[in-house]
């Protein structure tokens, strides 16, 4: 009687943590090159008691212990390229991550969003990090201007012809499903393990960089809601489990009586 209590308990985690992944989904419409969280669900088993028929004693015999979810997956499918007023809004056409520098030396992927240029002069995503490229921009420069293939140019005055200040090259993972989210729409691999490969956009199946254009998150807001109203019918299913299961129990303990 007590596995009805865990196996609806572990049920209702399981559909909450789904709603709050579609939530957070909902929440994140309107940010920049948002990837939408996806739940994985999973089943869980233990085993059986003993057969009583001594002959099936060898057979492994599983029962269902319930489900968990795992919150950690996203979809990595492009957005809508947006055109914006803005020379510093940079976005990837294509497949491809812009990769920042970070303090742990970790990789560290970004899709892209709103330069600026930091106090320290280098070209900076808005969570503070410079890009990995470290391109830095002269205090005189009048414009910026980045080509779909990365080179970064500016321009200074005085100067007939742009100055080259670097280039910015794309990193792709070889399983994208490896990649966790850090927040402000940055992602860091989980696995060691995972190649990464790093390319000149518009080479080896990356894709380009698009200057004055922002990506739109790739949430669906009719799917999400959909999903919202699935997770809390099976929220709904399990928590009537549980009451199914204290009804019996008070069945049980007035029979006692």
């Amino acid at each position: 009687m007590n596995n009805v209590f865990y196996i609806g308990a572990m049920g209702l985690n399981a559909q909450q943590t789904a709603v709050d992944v579609t939530a957070n989904n909902i929440a994140n419409m309107n940010t920049p090159a948002f990837k939408r969280g996806a739940v994985s669900f999973s089943e869980l088993l233990t085993s059986a008691a003993a057969p009583l028929n001594r002959a099936a004693a060898n057979d492994v015999v599983s029962t269902a212990a319930g489900v968990v979810a795992d919150p950690s997956l996203h979809v990595f499918t492009a957005g809508e390229l947006r055109p914006t007023a803005n020379a510093l809004d940079l976005a990837i056409r294509g497949d491809g991550f812009i990769e920042l520098a970070s303090e742990s030396g970790q990789a560290t992927l970004w899709r892209g969003g709103v330069l600026h240029v930091g106090g320290d002069g280098y070209l900076t995503a808005p969570n503070g990090l410079p890009l990995k490229a470290m391109i830095s921009v002269p205090r005189d420069a009048s414009s910026i201007t980045v080509s779909a293939t990365g080179q970064v140019q500016a321009t200074i005055p005085n100067q007939t012809e742009p100055v080259d200040l670097g280039e910015i090259e794309l990193v792709m993972p070889a399983d994208v499903r490896a990649l966790q989210s850090a927040g402000d729409g940055v992602y860091r691999i989980q696995d060691d393990g995972i190649t990464v490969s790093r390319v000149r956009p518009g080479e080896d199946n990356a894709g380009t960089l698009a200057q004055g254009f922002s990506e739109a998150s790739n949430v669906s807001l009719s799917d999400a809601l959909v999903s919202l109203m699935l997770y809390q019918r099976a929220y709904a299913s399990n928590a009537r489990l549980v009451q199914a299961g204290d009804e019996l129990m008070a069945i049980a303990n007035g029979l006692k009586r």
